[in-house]
């Protein structure tokens, strides 16, 4: 280099971060720690479904849950193990989060205080977005309204005590992941924020509201069509910028940043061919990194062999490595915005923005998110419903699935140790210490912690202090819970999926025929139970197929989600159904179809058909072959008629006389 020449100006590289956590608090400390060495510069919790729907591990609807897609989370002891050797004051952690947000985050304070943390100084997420946990992800608590409240109470206290905090990060990844187009995608977010912020704005002074707004923040899908995907989050910008100035009177430009994280899509990761997965993951990275103007704040990817079951350590940094080579390999923070008057981008950005202009208009209309919860969960099964058609008619090409199909074996997918398997003790050892923990405390001081967080809660005091005071005095995550469940009721969010007869039968004319035979042979349709057991709220799959079901001339029953094996044993007796067709995607599948099918015979039903869907193993699926189980489905069986035939050809060959 000449002296005349003079090196770009970089611009700093987002959060590296990799979402994380199985097993125990003390294996996923051991994780986090790895990766920090690894030169991650975040950290990206991931936590169980049990602590996700404020239940301890030891709880009847834990089982077979407890460590499965996160770390289990029970009293101040897993949070303060959890972050053993991790100074909380120095970190950036992004907790993901919601019905139990409030209580995760006091457990978060409780620890830095222990550590001698000063509290004002923490910096992070919380995502506490229960919307779309109503729409598309399934793990809320509480009605909409009580949790609108709990979302806002968290907000108010850390605009007073946590300065440096994100009290809500609007999620729209699991939109996307649960069928929304664009327009949907930014429209349902931003009515999301706006609900939110309408809320807040009784909650905190005025003078203090545009800095609540400069602090809501926003994590985002990015998917496979990675120029629309670029637009869309350019849309993002502009339509949140005129939301906070036109709406909410936000004079000052850095309150109106869209300020977003990012996870690529996980749904597009594909079981064929995995290894293509390396340049999906790849492309999606660059749809949030390439355009200066909607650059991400953090980002973090999926492993590579995450449709097949969990990650190894290894996998996690292959992701890792492939953000800092972006970053730090390459020239791309050198320049300003590469797409700045690009009329093609200019053109998809406002196509993008104004659907999703009148998305909003007709949200708003509908008296805001919250009253629309239903309009918006129907709108995301319908759109998901057009984008598995795409595929199965091939319309929608994706490798190695249902194009360039031929393969040569894998040696990335061979061998033993292939795929990480979570440690089976896990969960004894995990409700063995929370036994010890109930035993050791102040028993109490717990009960008048909670007999506190009780009274805030039904005399609207802010939920926070009094749930900090819980945690401090050793109460667990099922306790706090069932405080609020008390306090605020249990909710059942919509399906979207209607059980009326479908008018749809545009390449379903063969399937219907078949349907219409075998029902006439039954003397009554062909009667198809849904069921999703566990706590696991994926219900995407559970939806489509249901949805897919009801259009062939089945008569559907399917009621959502988070039901026992008793409920779902209960409802195949009571509509004497024909079939059971059950999801299952949190890795529990084991354990719960052993108790479902062990029912089933015991209450005289050995003979219905059951089929499973999910991520399950083919050492897996021959155990649940072996218990009994007709059919096992995972993602790569995606021709929904196909197993629409097949459901007809389990029942046809039942003898009809045992009607």
């Amino acid at each position: 280099m000449t002296d005349t020449q003079v090196r770009p100006q970089k611009d700093k590289p987002w959060l590296f971060r990799t979402y994380a956590g199985h097993s125990t608090a003390r294996a996923s400390n051991a994780l986090y720690r790895n990766n920090l060495s690894k030169g991650q510069t975040g950290l990206s919790v991931a936590f169980d479904l049990p602590t996700q729907t404020g239940y301890d591990s030891d709880h009847e609807l834990s089982k077979g849950e407890v460590g499965k897609v996160g770390v289990p989370i029970c009293h101040l002891g897993d949070m303060r193990l959890l972050f053993d050797q991790i100074p909380l004051e120095q970190m950036n952690t992004s907790m993901t989060i919601n019905a139990t947000a409030p209580w995760l985050l006091a457990l978060y304070i409780a620890v830095a205080e222990e550590q001698g943390a000063d509290v004002s100084q923490l910096n992070g997420t919380v995502q506490n977005d229960l919307i779309k946990e109503y729409l598309s992800r399934g793990t809320y608590i509480c009605p909409p309204q009580p949790s609108m409240r709990m979302i806002t109470d968290v907000a108010a206290y850390t605009r007073e005590h946590l300065p440096k905090w994100n009290p809500m990060n609007v999620c729209s990844y699991h939109l996307q992941e649960a069928g929304a187009t664009p327009q949907q995608e930014l429209a349902f977010a931003l009515a999301t924020a706006c609900a939110v912020l309408d809320d807040l704005k009784t909650k905190v002074p005025a003078e203090h509201f545009p800095q609540m707004v400069g602090r809501i923040s926003f994590f985002v899908n990015a998917g496979i069509r990675f120029v629309t995907e670029m637009c869309k989050m350019r849309a993002f910008v502009d339509l949140w910028d005129e939301i906070c100035r036109d709406r909410y009177g936000i004079d000052d430009p850095k309150f109106r940043r869209f300020r977003y994280g990012v996870q690529v899509n996980s749904l597009g990761l594909t079981e064929p061919q995995p290894e293509n997965n390396v340049y999906r993951i790849l492309i999606e990275a660059l749809a949030v990194t390439l355009s200066k103007k909607a650059r991400c704040r953090a980002l973090q990817l999926p492993a590579w062999n995450e449709a097949l079951g969990l990650p190894r350590p290894w996998d996690q940094q292959w992701s890792l490595r492939l953000q800092q080579v972006l970053a730090y390999e390459t020239d791309l923070l050198e320049y300003d915005d590469l797409f700045d008057n690009n009329p093609a981008i200019d053109r998809k950005v406002a196509e993008l923005a104004n659907g999703a202009r009148e998305e909003l208009a007709r949200i708003d209309e509908m008296g805001g998110a919250v009253k629309a919860i239903d309009y918006m969960k129907s709108r995301l099964v319908e759109a998901n419903a057009e984008r598995i058609a795409g595929i199965e008619t091939g319309d929608t090409i994706v490798v190695g699935v249902n194009k360039f199909t031929t393969t040569e074996p894998s040696p990335l997918t061979t061998g033993e140790d292939a795929i990480m398997v979570s440690d089976p003790e896990a969960e004894a050892d995990q409700i063995a210490r929370l036994t010890e923990w109930r035993a050791a405390r102040d028993e109490a001081a717990v009960q008048a912690a909670l007999a506190d967080l009780r009274a805030a809660a039904r005399d609207g005091r802010n939920v926070m202090p009094p749930s900090i005071a819980a945690a401090k005095a050793g109460a667990t995550t099922g306790e706090w819970g069932e405080t609020v469940r008390a306090a605020f009721g249990q909710y059942r969010g919509p399906t979207g999926v209607s059980r009326a007869p479908s008018n749809r039968t545009e390449g379903l004319e063969d399937v219907r025929e078949a349907v219409d035979a075998v029902s006439a042979k039954l003397g009554r349709k062909l009667k198809f139970v849904v069921g999703k057991p566990g706590l696991d709220g994926h219900s995407n799959g559970a939806e489509q197929i249901a949805a897919r079901a009801r259009d062939c001339g089945m008569d559907i029953a399917y009621e959502g989600i988070r039901l026992t094996p008793a409920e779902i044993v209960a409802a195949v007796r009571d509509e004497d159904a024909h079939v059971v067709g059950l999801s299952i995607l949190s890795g529990s599948h084991i354990p719960l179809m052993g108790d479902l099918m062990a029912l089933m015979r015991a209450e005289g039903l050995g003979h219905v058909p059951v089929i499973v869907g999910g991520i399950i193993p083919e050492d897996d699926a021959e155990r649940l072959r072996a218990m009994g189980v007709a059919r096992v489905y995972t993602p790569k069986d995606f021709k929904l008629n196909q197993i629409m035939m097949d459901i007809v050809a389990l029942v046809d060959r039942e003898p009809v006389a045992a009607e």
